[in-house]
């Protein structure tokens, strides 16, 4: 029976979120496999529900108090402790199939059950079997040696193996450990050789022993915990992994001759001079990884059962941390405290946004550079200065109102901005930003100056309006550069100065079309905002004030990105862009998208919600899927046209009904996810309704409210035909499969099913609708026991995805498969046939756009054709239609779908015809 070795890793010290920093211990061997095993939940229960956090739990033996929290003893002390990262991988051995030489990713070892398993293996200079892994000695008492037998091929395959543990230098002149491909000849071979002496792990092609242009890595554990060679297509590649399962290729070379030729042995030798004898470990020769959990231990509570202890742990994915994180300042905010240039390496600061509510005394700076609070400071007398007046409309955020009797009577904020600042103001240039209103000129918007007044930096407006900045660096009177920009036309600006070589200036995210040769003001200390030093009080309302240092410009990205956020709140950002944005507000650096249908999103610009739920608004926007990866601390988003029209070559896998766990089978016709009524909404936008009235008729009424963040009203409606289109009268589907994976053949490929991946259940029983059902996986919970890996797929019918296009012989059967896509500029023709089409049906509403003809054709009609269709199309209206964008006279208010898209398909092929001639 195959063997399927459970690897469970923890990352004692490290932080789950900076995974390429956690270097992992392999703690398998005490994990209870024979009763619990290990249990996995992930993804949602069904295409209509959100993704849940991802759960792992397992019991490890306690025994020796290794996970005992605080246990000074304990190998792993002080790491034993909550939110330790933790990832389980099932690493799959292969099994020798036909007559030799035999592949050699037919070679295969999980070196567990403590003896060298003599039909794979001859051994010399001591080499054991122990603890779960082959330990080699790198000894001074003579080498040693594991060796296969030559019954093996490198061509079109593979050595794998995981190099767990490195032997130390130990005084040693010459200490050394590798892993080889071997030709017939001495001394000519392929592989990996490890020095202990100089750190290098060097990728070699020796002849005669030697290579004279080896590929040298300084070794790390934990980019190099992986090992392979490998041979396709006439090329060699040298490979490392952390994994087991992402590889990067180190090294490449034409595939010697003797690759071919020959049959080869694969050998892990060692040899030492002198000093201290040590080991190098081996382990999962020839492992197939595939990971299934990455994430976090909730706790390590110990438990006894007499004398007996266990730890049973809990572990869950980023969405733990995600969901703990505070909700998010606005747009605006999140881009200043998470501003990121590439190559230039900026520190925010001081960041006073000035949103205090009303009566505060203070500001605060959040940029977590520890400067002191900006308390309020009377200037002669009269004058307010108040918190909480209005603000920029699309942050939400308030602002601070400067209303001062005079010029120099009235109120301004000051404060120290700290040792910390004062050191960077010394070391770095600095980029100031700041939003004013006012309709005031000749005064002061914010100051700044050293101890002893030799460098002032002011930012003010002239007798004229115009923004101007002072400085000095040698005391005395201030110097001005004038910008010959008039700001206090009371309206809201945004400024940017940066300091650094271009000393540019930005208004309003564009760039002054001049420098300013403004000296670098060093060693600042103190901050006015407001006025200055006791004069030229401000008089209107100033928000955001931010002071990065930086090594290089940065002022050209964060004005445009900055006064973006301000403005807008980035509507019209497409839906990926808006995820990975918001990823990295939660500092997340890994974001994989998958799809290509992403509308543009609506403004997300005011505070107060989490990051979470940010996401998950746009995710339900867009129909997506976003769930944590099961291999890293990343997410994952799909875009809902990643399930359009499954095609049966990319199927995961098929598998015959007779081989799934039958008890657990059922075919469900309800009305769990029956929709027939649609009001639907935007915010800012029209409500709108969608129904399906031969639904309706048949089954009452089933509404849902949709509230999503669209740009147009049109997209709104299209999201609503879309959700009405499917499940307006759902077909019977497979909600949960069952599988014993352990057993199939196709293990590795059931292991590779994710979320939004398709398979087929075939040879279903007589009483089954068909022969055969494609179900689309939403989740899965699954038990990983010794010899046993019980899978239970959440399952959803692939046919409710289904998209037509245009001459497809699956796809574009009228009255069965007419459902069209829609996209933003892709208005959605979206009753299904089964109800809506094949019957004579009143149409609530069309969508009016012109796309509804490109939406039909697919990639086959080339982009002249979609031109002529854009030019002969217009929009009519009808009474009881509404409008209908179809290049055409209106059609009865009564019409079926089949018609409809019959019309439709005649005249876009006409089209498509004319144009392409």
């Amino acid at each position: 029976m195959r063997q399927v070795p459970l690897l469970v890793e923890a990352g004692w010290g490290g932080l789950v979120q900076y995974p390429w920093s956690i270097t992992w211990t392999d703690i398998s061997r005490y994990v209870d496999t024979n009763k619990q095993g290990v249990s996995i939940a992930r993804g949602a229960s069904d295409e209509l529900s959100e993704t849940q956090p991802g759960t792992a739990t397992l019991r490890l033996d306690n025994q020796d108090a290794r996970f005992t929290p605080g246990n000074p003893a304990s190998p792993y002390y002080p790491y034993v402790r909550r939110n330790a990262p933790v990832r389980v991988s099932v690493a799959v051995m292969p099994t020798r199939s036909g007559v030799a030489p035999y592949p050699m990713a037919m070679l295969g070892d999980d070196f567990d059950d403590d003896r060298l398993s003599p039909t794979l293996w001859t051994s010399s200079g001591g080499v054991l079997e122990q603890n779960g892994v082959a330990r080699v000695p790198v000894s001074t008492a003579g080498d040693a040696n594991l060796v296969s037998a030559r019954t093996w091929k490198l061509t079109g395959s593979k050595l794998t193996a995981k190099l767990a543990r490195v032997p130390a230098a130990g005084g040693s002149s010459n200490a050394a450990a590798s892993m080889w491909v071997t030709s017939t000849t001495s001394g000519t071979r392929l592989g990996w050789r490890y020095d202990a002496l100089t750190g290098v792990l060097a990728a070699m092609n020796q002849v005669s022993f030697f290579d004279g242009t080896p590929t040298n890595l300084t070794y790390s554990a934990i980019d190099h915990a992986w090992l392979r060679i490998r041979e396709s297509g006439g090329t060699v590649y040298w490979e490392t992994s952390n994994d087991g399962f992402i590889w990067t290729v180190r090294r490449t070379l034409a595939t010697p001759a003797w690759v071919g030729a020959q049959t080869q042995a694969a050998e892990f030798p060692a040899t030492r001079t002198g000093g201290t004898s040590d080991y190098i470990e081996w382990d999962l020769v020839g492992a197939e990884v595939r990971p299934r959990f990455y994430g976090m231990v909730n706790q390590f509570p110990v438990d006894w059962e007499g004398l007996v202890s266990t730890v049973t742990v809990t572990c869950t994915d980023l969405f733990k941390r995600l969901n703990r994180l505070p909700a998010l300042r606005s747009m605006l905010a999140q881009e200043i405290l998470h501003q990121d240039v590439p190559g230039v390496g900026d520190t925010v600061s001081a960041y006073y946004p000035l949103t205090e509510p009303s009566g505060s005394a203070a500001a605060g700076d959040i940029s977590g550079g520890g400067c002191g609070a900006l308390a309020v400071t009377q200037l002669g007398s009269g004058g307010a200065l108040e918190f909480g007046a209005e603000g920029l409309a699309d942050t939400g955020d308030t602002s601070v109102a400067f209303t001062p009797a005079s010029a120099s009577q009235g109120k301004y904020l000051t404060g120290d901005l700290g040792a910390v600042f004062e050191a960077n103001s010394a070391a770095y240039a600095q980029t100031v930003e700041v939003w004013i209103k006012t309709t005031t000129a000749g005064r002061v918007i914010l100051g700044m100056y050293e101890t002893t007044l030799d460098h002032q930096y002011v930012l003010a407006l002239n007798a004229s309006g115009e923004l101007v900045i002072e400085h000095t660096e040698a005391g005395g009177t201030l110097t001005v550069y004038n910008s010959a920009r008039v700001l206090n036309d009371g309206a809201w600006h945004h400024i940017v100065h940066d300091g650094y070589g271009s000393k540019r200036l930005y208004i309003d995210g564009v760039a002054a079309p001049f420098t300013l040769s403004v000296v670098n003001t060093t060693a600042l200390r103190t901050l006015h905002i407001g006025g200055y030093r006791g004069a030229r009080l401000f008089n209107g309302q100033i928000a955001h004030v931010a002071i990065s240092h930086v090594t290089g410009n940065i002022g050209a990205t964060i004005s445009a990105d900055h006064y973006t956020a301000a403005t807008t709140g980035y509507a019209g950002e497409a839906a990926d862009d808006r995820i990975v944005r918001l990823a990295r507000y939660a500092g997340l650096s890994s974001v994989t998208v998958l799809g290509a249908t992403h509308d543009p999103i609506a403004s997300q610009g005011p505070g107060g919600s989490s990051v979470v739920a940010r996401m998950r608004e746009v995710e339900a926007t867009e129909s997506a899927r976003l769930f944590a990866e099961r291999d890293y601390y990343g997410l994952a988003y799909q875009s809902r046209d990643v399930r359009y029209n499954p095609d049966p070559s990319s199927e995961v896998f098929t598998i015959n009904y007779a081989d799934l766990e039958t008890k657990g089978v059922q075919l469900s016709d309800d009305d769990q996810k029956l929709v027939n009524i649609v009001e639907a909404s935007r915010p800012g936008g029209a409500t709108q309704r969608v129904t399906a009235p031969q639904s309706i008729l048949a089954f009452g009424e089933y509404e849902q409210s949709l509230s999503v963040l669209k740009t147009t009203d049109n997209s709104v409606l299209d999201a609503a035909y879309w959700l009405v289109s499917r499940y307006a009268n759902p077909g019977p589907e497979l909600r949960e499969v069952p599988i014993e994976a352990h057993t199939m053949p196709n293990y590795l490929d059931i292991l590779d099913a994710d979320i939004s991946s398709y398979f087929s259940v075939y040879n279903l029983p007589a009483q089954a609708p068909a022969p055969s059902l494609r179900v689309t996986v939403e989740g899965y919970t699954e038990t990983i026991k010794e010899q046993s890996h019980l899978i239970q797929f959440h399952t959803s019918a692939s046919v409710n995805d289904s998209v037509w296009v245009l001459d497809d012989a699956v796809y574009s059967v009228l009255d069965s498969t007419t459902r069209l896509a829609y996209a933003e500029t892709l208005s959605a023709l979206a009753l299904t046939s089964a109800f809506l089409g094949a019957q004579s049906v009143a149409l609530a509403a069309l969508p009016a756009a012109a796309g509804v003809l490109l939406a039909v054709l697919g990639p086959r009609v080339s982009s002249r054709a979609r031109r002529a269709l854009r030019l002969r199309t217009r929009e009519v209206s009808s009474p009881e239609l509404g409008p209908i964008a179809l290049g055409a006279p209106p059609l009865p208010a009564r019409v079926t779908l089949a018609e409809r898209l019959a019309r439709v398909t005649r005249r876009a092929r006409r089209a498509s015809r004319i144009a392409d001639r």
